[in-house]
């Protein structure tokens, strides 16, 4: 009887995609790199789509010597997280201080030049695990199973999440905690311009409004609600199809029936590039 070979690693056209982005990013071209994704984006190739992100953001950690990666979240939509749509954003490490900085020792911000890319239309990332506390400076977490409730904050916690290589290009766990370029918090008068990450404050202003994702802040009502703060980096995620979950959610505890079924991807700590579960 014929052995079937599980095989595992990149494809033909994900290997392509990968030097494409390298050679990209080597030319230091911006637009081009913004161009070369947004194209992906509508092409609705999800897995070549992130492994070409995480193949970026690796070569951005050796480019600018510093910690950089990838953050998957959901914009914020006051209609509420099954509604909101979700992104790809490069984020890299900036403890500098204020106001140009984090001011965090493990603060991270988006990445200048490269806007946030938007996963394609029926399709959502999540890491099946959330916070324990709802201090945003906290970091533990726990898996989610079939014995967790669902709730809107545990949906927007994970929902959001980072992948982070150090400057040598090697997959890491690490402390993240975003925030806008200008470390600025929803409790201080000055405010910062930051389109990307930015306040509970900046992102609901009904005058001038900046910021497309929310930060890992402090005050209450902001970043409590939504579950965010501080966390450990990922290895692994798990791509799922929005109307299934969808119908799984209405159905309560059935949502994890549907996710619980689907096989993890795990991330290559050495070469940055994604391979299925062994399962």
């Amino acid at each position: 009887m014929r052995t079937k070979i599980r095989q595992s690693g990149m494809t033909l056209t994900e290997t392509t995609i990968v030097v494409g982005v390298m050679a990209l990013l080597t030319a230091l071209s911006l637009p081009a790199v913004r161009t070369f994704f947004s194209s992906m984006a509508t092409a609705g190739n999800t897995r070549s789509l992130i492994s070409a992100a995480l193949s970026s953001a690796r070569a951005i950690a050796a480019k600018e010597q510093r910690y950089a990666g990838i953050r998957f979240q959901k914009a914020y939509d006051p209609r509420g997280v099954l509604e909101a749509p979700q992104y790809i954003i490069f984020i890299i490490h900036d403890p500098a201080p204020k106001p140009d900085g984090t001011d965090l020792a493990n603060g991270f911000r988006a990445v200048e030049g490269i806007q946030p890319i938007k996963l394609p239309g029926g399709i959502g990332v999540i890491d099946l695990r959330r916070r324990l506390n709802s201090d945003p400076k906290y970091s533990g977490d726990d898996i989610i199973d079939d014995d967790t409730e669902i709730t809107t904050v545990t949906l927007w916690d994970t929902t959001t999440f980072s992948i982070i290589f150090s400057p040598n290009g090697k997959l890491v766990i690490h402390d993240v905690r975003v925030r806008n370029r200008n470390g600025r918090t929803s409790g201080e008068s000055t405010v910062s311009y930051d389109d990307i990450f930015n306040t509970y404050n900046q992102l609901t202003n009904s005058i001038r409004p900046f910021g497309m994702f929310l930060q890992d802040d402090y005050a209450a009502g902001s970043a409590y609600d939504f579950g965010l703060g501080q966390e450990f980096s990922r290895n692994s995620f798990i791509i799922y199809e929005t109307d299934k979950f969808r119908q799984a959610y209405n159905k309560g505890k059935a949502w994890s029936d549907y996710l619980i079924q689907l096989r993890p991807i795990y991330i290559n700590p050495y070469t940055g590039t994604i391979v299925n579960s062994g399962q």
